[in-house]
Parts: C-alpha cells; sequence; structure tokens
C-alpha cells in the first residue's frame, strides 16, 4: 500500500520535445472518413488521430502519391 501513496505523490514533468514532434493543426474532413478511422481505431484499441497520422505518416514516408482520373 505505501508504494501507491509514493507514486500518487509523485509529480511527472511534461516532455519539452513534444511540442518539436508533433504539430497541431485543423483539417476538414468528411463524415465517412472520420467514421472510417474511428471504427478501425476501435477494432485496434487505438486512438482514432494516431490512426490517421500513422496512415499518412506511413504515405509521406512511402513517397504515395494519389491517383486519380477526373471524369468530364
Amino acid at each position: 500500500m505505501e508504494n501507491i501513496t509514493i507514486f500518487q505523490k509523485m509529480k511527472g514533468k511534461k516532455n519539452s520535445y513534444l511540442k518539436h514532434l508533433k504539430q497541431s493543426v485543423t483539417i476538414r474532413l468528411d463524415r465517412d472518413s472520420v467514421e472510417y478511422f474511428k471504427s478501425l481505431a476501435n477494432k485496434n484499441n487505438i486512438p482514432y488521430q494516431t490512426l490517421i497520422n500513422l496512415y499518412l505518416r506511413d504515405c509521406a514516408m512511402n513517397h504515395r502519391r494519389l491517383q486519380t482520373q477526373w471524369v468530364d
């Protein structure tokens, strides 16, 4: 029981490098896309924003390009 009180008294330090690792952005996504990532994230037990970030990071690291053809 003593260990619990010791941990309760400890104060965590904020990661001073965190602001350099992540950048806050505002992005507008359609509802279907958000729901898709939320359901995937739920199945994998991770936050959906983390899943979106992982997906975008994979695209950036592998230089993936969107291939579309617009129909007239």
